[in-house]
């Protein structure tokens, strides 16, 4: 639907001006950090914002109603020195569902690995083809990565440009002193290098496939056809079964990342579903996200 409205957009107009791609609320929590200067933490509250939101991150063109809304929460663990810090960033996003108004979550991820310089007041700068500055690169990945799971729940594979522009960022900061561009900075696989290189394997199509098919082909059309819709996210499932029977990492983390993003949702999905549906979804549900047995009892408890 949306390259349908751009693509008509386009052809109307001779010149179109791209329009910002993110709605981003922003967030830096400091309470942690002991001294007088807080006022450097609302400057750069500040300045992510203007990053996040007035940055044209691609060559599309989007209505105000179009875009993405994201939340991003940095938690400022640590002072290292004067310019330095360390912490958290928790990140989510969601997409509206069609001719609802029901939001649903795309992405819910805490990064654990943020660590940068800041000189208050200075300009944030970011360069897609080299590594300028860690916050910067940090916040451009993301950008790209919560674009990227956007298109896809469009279009199959319709994340691509925007995945890769995030793996091009991780190649960039490959030799940056600061964790988390590296494979080996998180053995668990829980880190910006393994987001990016597993969504783009080949292994994980089918981890592309369930965000087209369960947003686009289930969410998207339960407001006339509930069946239909339910039916598609059930196949969806299927292909993260197959994805994790083949086990193209040991940690699986890409899988984990969905259920906290999709688990609750889940269990309502089939709130109104037949025995048999719930069954299967059930099975499936247990099968490969073995964390939250206990949340998909609630799916057999239906009635």
């Amino acid at each position: 639907m949306r390259k349908s409205l751009i693509i008509f957009f386009i052809l109307l107009a001779p010149v179109l001006v791209s329009a910002q791609e993110l709605r981003c609320n922003v967030q830096v929590v400091s309470q942690q950090i002991q001294g007088s200067n807080k006022q450097i933490f609302e400057t750069l509250q500040n300045a992510i914002y203007e990053f996040m939101n007035n940055r044209v991150w691609t060559d599309r063109v989007y209505n105000m109603e179009e875009r993405i809304e994201c939340n991003l929460m940095i938690n400022i663990t640590e002072q290292v020195s004067a310019d330095e810090f360390k912490g958290t960033l928790s990140i989510q996003a969601s997409r509206p569902v069609f001719n609802t108004n029901y939001i649903t979550t795309t992405l819910n991820f805490i990064d654990n690995d943020i660590q940068f310089r800041y000189v208050e007041f200075s300009p944030l700068e970011f360069d897609l083809n080299s590594h300028i500055s860690n916050l910067t690169s940090i916040l451009a990945f993301y950008s790209y990565y919560i674009l990227g799971l956007d298109d896809d729940s469009f279009e199959f594979m319709g994340g691509t440009d925007n995945f890769s522009n995030a793996e091009r960022i991780v190649l960039n900061a490959s030799n940056a002193p600061e964790p988390g561009w590296k494979p080996l900075d998180n053995l668990a696989h829980k880190n910006r290098y393994w987001l990016v290189k597993d969504m783009l394997q080949s292994e994980y199509e089918g981890v592309r496939e369930f965000y087209y098919r369960y947003h686009r082909l289930g969410l998207d059309i339960m407001d006339e056809k509930v069946a239909e819709g339910r039916a598609e996210i059930t196949t969806s499932l299927e292909l993260l079964q197959k994805v994790y029977r083949s086990r193209p990492d040991p940690y699986m983390y890409l899988l984990n990342m969905i259920f906290v993003s999709k688990g609750d949702e889940l269990v309502s999905v089939y709130s109104e579903s037949y025995p048999e549906e719930r069954n299967r979804a059930h099975a499936i549900l247990i099968e490969i996200d073995k964390t939250n047995v206990n949340k998909y009892k609630a799916i057999l408890e239906q009635t």
